[in-house]
């Protein structure tokens, strides 16, 4: 019987250990899609308990507590406190063996704070006062947190409207890590709900210093945004919807859709995939023109659970898998773009395992040797981002394209201390290579490549695809 989580967890052969250990072991980590505030980066946040640090925010434990039967006022609620809330979490933990937050949590623990013991009721006290006294000193501060984990650039989430303002201060400063802003203009297209469209327009239109009163000034603002961001440094968007989105439509159709939607009046279902489509590709032209990278997350339904959504508001994990027609609509969407060779550097993410196939060898279409690995499989997304997961992600992808050009892990994560996922990844990875090498499905002899193919994925593609 195998320890539970030693220096060799989930590499099964020695080629796999040799591969983690000499190779994906030493390689820095670029974070390029992650939800960290960056006002806690720049102010250097410090974090006053492990219970705030861990549960602060975090809809995937929250899911898990709720299953296990733990009232909602030891998720979210303002009543209880980070002690309560974190010893709920405790008390849950044993109850998620087999799910990656039993691995996530027991990683976070020795990795960042050296403690070897399981979570449970009886260490709760325990494990709380060691982390807590660790986390109230100046290495374990946000910044801190990133230098303990080799951490060489993080890519945020940013809407349109954001000030930026902390990623200008830390580029002034001269932080060194490099902390950039992501273009996420997903409220830009949200016309579902008239009211806050319009609340959001002129919140865009304040500060772009543009009168938005018809479709074009929507386009202008926008790009006015998108200049901003790209002189903070900006090299990605990012873009999280339903499905994709590629009907027909005019440039009357459009100035009747904007006039209605910003006169408060509903849309019908048609005119808001008519908009979204046009909104998609003059997102995916501005990217193109700044050399951008475009990223689409796709296939999730959200919040589910009304009641709740009310009581509680959104990403508080009422969230799942869409089950999405895609193939026509991407790959029309795709060719719209390529057709007039204005296709940026793409990453398609899907939530759908069915879709891994489809994904795999829909970027195939579009690779034209311009950039190695222009077209992306991204990596495992959210309900996804576990062993089964990644493994299926990865499989398709070799198979059907180059895993050897893939651009890698990412936490999407909105806490300091998830960074041991991409040791997670980066273990799964070289334990599938190993396996192959074991197996005489690839050559031992080819074993220097191999490793420089490991640190590709865990690293170095990743810098060059984004020019870090």
């Amino acid at each position: 019987m195998k320890p539970f989580m030693d220096e060799n967890f989930l590499l099964r052969t020695d080629t796999a250990q040799q591969l983690y250990h000499n190779h994906a072991a030493k390689m820095p980590i670029i974070d390029y899609h992650c939800h960290l505030d960056p006002a806690m980066i720049a102010g250097d946040r410090r974090f006053d308990n492990l219970g705030q640090i861990w549960l602060e925010g975090d809809h995937y434990k929250w899911r898990a507590m709720r299953a296990n039967g733990v009232d909602e006022r030891f998720c979210t609620g303002k009543d209880t406190t980070d002690w309560e809330k974190f010893e709920k979490w405790a008390e849950t933990v044993p109850y998620t063996m087999r799910n990656p937050l039993y691995h996530w949590t027991h990683l976070e623990l020795r990795r960042a704070f050296g403690i070897h013991k399981i979570l449970n009721p009886a260490t709760a006290a325990e494990v709380f006062a060691a982390c807590t006294e660790k986390l109230r000193t100046p290495e374990y501060s946000a910044r801190g947190l990133m230098r303990m984990f080799n951490v060489a650039a993080v890519c945020t989430t940013d809407d349109p409207v954001d000030s930026l303002e902390h990623h200008q201060a830390l580029q002034k400063e001269g932080f060194e890590i490099k902390t950039l802003p992501t273009w996420r203009p997903d409220k830009a297209m949200a016309v579902e709900n008239p009211e806050a469209y319009r609340a959001y327009v002129e919140k865009l239109s304040e500060v772009s210093n543009i009168r938005i009163r018809k479709y074009a000034d929507l386009i202008e603002a926008l790009q006015n945004r998108h200049d901003y961001f790209a002189l903070a440094g900006c090299k990605l968007s990012d873009h999280g919807i339903e499905e994709f989105y590629a009907e027909d439509y005019t440039q009357p159709e459009l100035d009747a859709i904007f006039n209605r939607v910003y006169s408060g009046r509903e849309l019908t279902r048609a005119e808001v995939v008519k908009f979204k489509s046009a909104l998609l590709v003059e997102g995916a032209k501005m990217d193109h023109a700044k050399d951008w990278t475009q990223q689409f997350h796709y296939g999730v339904i959200r919040n589910n659970n009304t009641r709740l959504f009310k009581q509680l508001g959104a990403d508080a994990g009422f969230d799942s898998i869409g089950d999405f027609t895609v193939a026509q609509h991407l790959s029309k969407f795709l060719n719209s773009l390529d057709a007039d060779n204005r296709l940026a550097r793409t990453i398609l993410y899907n939530l759908n395992p069915r879709d891994n196939d489809l994904i795999a060898a829909m970027i195939g279409n579009f690779q034209d040797g311009s950039v190695a690995g222009k077209m992306q499989f991204g990596s495992a997304w959210w309900f996804l981002d576990q062993k089964v997961g990644m493994e299926a992600q990865m499989n398709s992808l070799s198979v059907l394209g180059l895993l050897s050009r893939f651009a890698g892990m990412l936490t999407d994560s909105r806490s300091f201390l998830s960074y041991p996922r991409h040791e997670y990844f980066r273990r799964i990875l070289c334990n599938l290579i190993g396996n192959d090498v074991e197996n005489g499905e690839l050559p031992a002899s080819e074993m220097p490549f191999i490793g420089q193919l490991v640190e590709n994925v865990c690293y170095a593609n990743a810098r060059d695809f984004f020019r870090f």
